[in-house]
């Protein structure tokens, strides 16, 4: 292998640092939504302003994901997770001290933009730095640990984020601070060595794709409040989505592009993200959907209804580390495609309970369904970048993180209007047979079904509406189950047999040089 970091002592605390660095990315993914309701009755935000504090960060973070891929290649694996560090720590102190008045709306999702471009400068460098200190045939394991611990930081966000709003919500960007701290000494004394590739910026390929990802997801995250029939949502889309086919086109015949398409042509690869996007259709919306049912029929509160998550990421976390020894044994194959089937099975299981509205019966449900999260998602990702060169790595990072982000964006939006429509269906039905006039229960029931169910006080939500936000919610749970099952029917005929360890791995150009 000709990258400086494998077998090197310090690779265990270039791990932890790496560890420490994309925790805060994951972390900020979902503490957020949760401290929204403080956030804008403070700071006097428009429900506008609220949502564009929580979606700036996705927004930023989906559109620069290939650009920052790119520069990890071109300037450094090392270089650009200290200047992603550095950024995201800045952006989440001044996001913290968002000032009262008018300048607040402005200031705050300024800041959560920057700080999710220091996430996309960040998170494909770390990823490089990791899988360039090990050996392939040892990867699997060193990834599993990455994974599972940034995978469960997600789950931990509603919890976190809960916590810390009952001091003040400025706690909830603060407490990225010491992690970024430590995340910047553990890098400088890991002195992670990287693989650099001198190659021209392909300015006009990250233009195409940053506004087709950006406009694309856009359209996905105001799906729920424009609806689908608004010609604003499908012209997002479909604008978003011409921009990605110029792109493509555009790369195919660009000498240097941002994102060499090329490697789709490697099955496992191609196979790989196709997976990693439909996991992700469910995988980001569980933590949603869950903390909103513990909240409205559970009767949890938001501080202690991020806990239920608490249960995946014990079968997440687990479930990573046998994966990753999978892989390392046998390749991706095998657990991918077990991983698949469990978490179809948990989902559909869970949901299945869901309006017993006794969490007890549903915890085995919830640690099933993390440990075949747990298996799918470090074991792919492991699996693609072992087939691409160290000196793209960066750049595989880039797309396979953007296909996450689709994948999730999709989730969102579908499955929310899934809960919606059931929701309405089941709250006109209870209404009416509670004595409502038909025309009243459902014009009551098309408003409470759009309204925010998570952010006020749920105390004195009726027996019978916990009943239909349960059931609503069971719908979503079965959607996602089978969106798992068509997952593990597509890994099961394509992903290859051969572990990529046992591949040859494509050359090293002869650009790349230690940075």
């Amino acid at each position: 292998m000709t990258t400086a970091d494998i077998g090197s002592p310090r690779r265990g605390l270039a791990l932890t640092a790496m560890i420490f660095a994309v925790a805060m990315t994951f972390i900020d993914m979902t503490i957020v939504s949760i401290a929204a309701p403080q956030v804008q009755s403070e700071l006097k935000l428009s429900a506008t302003g609220v949502q564009w504090a929580v979606n700036a960060y996705l927004l930023a973070l989906a559109a620069l994901f290939a650009f920052g891929g790119r520069l990890a290649d071109t300037l450094g694996h090392r270089t650009m997770v200290l200047i992603g560090i550095a950024t995201f720590a800045g952006a989440s102190a001044m996001c913290g001290f968002t000032p009262s008045g008018s300048l607040a709306e402005a200031w705050i999702v300024t800041f959560r933009a920057l700080q999710g471009a220091g996430g996309a400068l960040m998170y494909p460098a770390a990823l490089a730095i990791v899988v360039n200190s090990y050996e392939v045939r040892e990867r699997g394991k060193a990834m599993a640990l990455f994974f599972g611990i940034a995978g469960g930081l997600t789950a931990v966000g509603p919890a976190l984020g809960g916590f810390l709003t009952q001091w003040t919500w400025r706690a909830i960007f603060w407490v990225n601070i010491p992690i970024a701290v430590v995340a910047l000494v553990l890098t400088v004394l890991a002195r992670p060595a990287s693989v650099r590739t001198r190659a021209r910026m392909d300015y006009r390929g990250f233009a195409l794709v940053a506004a087709g990802t950006g406009l694309s997801v856009f359209g996905f995250q105001q799906a729920a409040r424009w609806g689908w029939s608004d010609p604003l949502t499908g012209g997002c889309i479909g604008l978003g989505f011409v921009l990605l086919l110029v792109f493509g086109w555009v790369e195919l015949r660009t000498r240097s592009p941002l994102i060499d398409l090329k490697i789709f042509a490697d099955r496992g690869f191609l196979v790989d993200n196709v997976i990693l996007g439909l996991s992700m259709v469910a995988f980001v919306p569980i933590f949603f959907f869950a903390s909103e049912y513990a909240q409205v029929s559970l009767g949890e509160k938001p501080a202690s209804s991020g806990l239920l998550l608490l249960y995946f990421f014990l079968g997440f976390a687990t479930a990573a580390q046998l994966g990753g020894r999978m892989l390392d044994r046998g390749g991706a194959r095998r657990p991918v495609v077990l991983g698949c089937a469990l978490a179809a099975a948990g989902l559909a299981l869970w949901g299945e309970r869901l309006d017993s509205l006794h969490l007890g019966g549903q915890i085995w449900c919830i640690i099933l369904t993390g440990a075949g999260m747990g298996l799918i998602i470090g074991q792919a990702n492991t699996d693609a970048l072992n087939r691409a060169p160290a000196t793209a790595y960066g750049e595989v990072t880039g797309i396979t993180q953007t296909v996450r982000n689709y994948g999730s964006s999709l989730g969102i939006a579908v499955l929310g209007t899934i809960q919606v429509t059931q929701l309405r269906s089941h709250l006109t039905s209870s209404l009416v047979a509670q004595g409502a006039p038909p025309a009243e229960a459902h014009r009551i029931a098309a408003a409470s079904s759009q309204s925010d169910h998570a952010s006020g006080s749920t105390a004195a939500i009726p027996h019978f509406v916990q009943l239909d936000f349960a059931q609503a919610t069971r719908a979503v749970f079965y959607v996602m189950a089978g969106v798992m099952a068509l997952a593990c029917v597509i890994a099961a005929l394509a992903l290859p047999r051969a572990s990529s360890a046992e591949r040859a791995l494509p050359a090293f150009p002869k650009t790349g040089q230690p940075a």
